[in-house]
């Protein structure tokens, strides 16, 4: 089965042809350099961008997978959440082709193509449930309980910012620039992990969810009382700190969770910032202590927002109910619920 997948949910346009739910025939992704001159996502230029570069984005997946579009079973694109002048790009085009090519649609949930992600590549009976799954992406940081393909519990979510968004703010306070998640890595791993003592944020007792707009202004009121220089020292220690910080706040509320579900097999790390190797390892070694498997996106591509992680979704979601592909228009919903998302599935499923 190929599923041709599109992805246009925020600033990269991305286009995929994934075959039976793990195997990557072509992954392309055409990223938007012009927003790092303003520290971050500018929603009109990202939707101008996107509508210039989705044919272009298309033609060279189809070729890089030796496929036509006579060759390709599904279409599937991200429904939401996200930027909704972005996701119109990539509804409007699958759904385009939907219609033209007499091809059935799939609309997927943009955090469970995260989810999913670590099908790529994969056995598919490498995934063990039950699960739990922490998808840190730039605008999403949650947790949940992956019980079987399409049967997800959210944990725990943030209350504020993301932890992608903290990073982002926390580069722009430093001056290193955007995306700031790899540029806060870099120099982090430089820098002198225990130098500053930052706010742990663990919020009640017992509670899975995550708060980090105190983290991030904790850093903001650093800097601004700060009488020395800020030197490439300085600010590579505020990096090894601030991900020390946020290491910590992870690994209490992953701990909390297998305390809470004993029969959880494996532990899995998805989304943008979970190509964070400082994070990485905090992660496995609490795994390791916990006797647990933990698994990250095989490609560091796969763990950014990318359209074969859509393709991985929509396998499973046909898979689980060949009805919910339609040949139809579907549109933009951008503050999608992944909750009722899955919830109109499953009742799709009983019907």
């Amino acid at each position: 089965m190929k599923i041709l997948a599109f992805e246009t949910s925020c600033d990269d346009t991305a286009v995929a042809v994934v075959e039976d739910g793990n195997a990557v025939l072509s992954s392309v992704r055409m990223t938007q350099a012009e927003h790092s001159n303003y520290g971050g996502v500018v929603p009109e230029i990202a939707a101008r961008l996107h509508s210039e570069n989705w044919e272009t984005t298309l033609k060279k997946a189809l070729k890089e997978s030796s496929c036509t579009i006579k060759d390709i079973d599904y279409i599937a694109c991200t429904q939401g959440p996200g930027l909704q002048t972005s996701l119109l790009t990539g509804t409007t085009a699958a759904s385009f082709l939907s219609l033209l090519h007499q091809k059935p649609l799939i609309p997927v949930h943009h955090v469970y193509g995260h989810i999913c992600a670590n099908f790529l590549e994969r056995n598919l009976d490498k995934i063990k449930f039950p699960a739990l799954v922490l998808t840190v992406s730039g605008g999403h940081t949650q947790m949940h309980l992956w019980l079987s393909s399409t049967d997800i519990q959210l944990l725990g979510t943030t209350l504020d910012d993301a932890a992608g968004e903290a990073f982002d703010k926390v580069a722009k306070m430093l001056g290193l620039g955007y995306p700031g998640g790899p540029l806060v890595s870099k120099y982090g791993e430089k820098g002198d992990r225990r130098s500053i003592e930052l706010p742990k944020i663990y919020l009640k007792k017992d509670s899975l969810d995550f708060s980090f707009s105190g983290l991030k202004a904790s850093v903001y009121r650093l800097l601004e009382t700060r009488s020395e220089e800020v030197d490439e020292a300085f600010i590579s220690n505020v990096c090894a700190s601030f991900e020390y910080t946020v290491g910590k706040i992870f690994e209490k509320k992953v701990e909390r969770v297998l305390d809470r579900f004993p029969e959880i097999k494996q532990v899995h790390f998805t989304g943008g910032v979970s190509a964070n190797t400082y994070l990485k390892g905090v992660l496995t070694t609490l795994c390791s202590k916990n006797n647990c498997e933990f698994l990250t996106p095989k490609n560091i591509e796969y763990s950014t927002d990318n359209a074969a992680m859509i393709g991985a979704a929509a396998f499973q979601l046909v898979k689980n109910n060949p009805k919910i592909a339609k040949i139809q228009h579907i549109d933009a919903q951008s503050r999608l619920n992944l909750g009722e998302f899955l919830d109109h599935h499953r009742e799709a499923v009983k019907n």
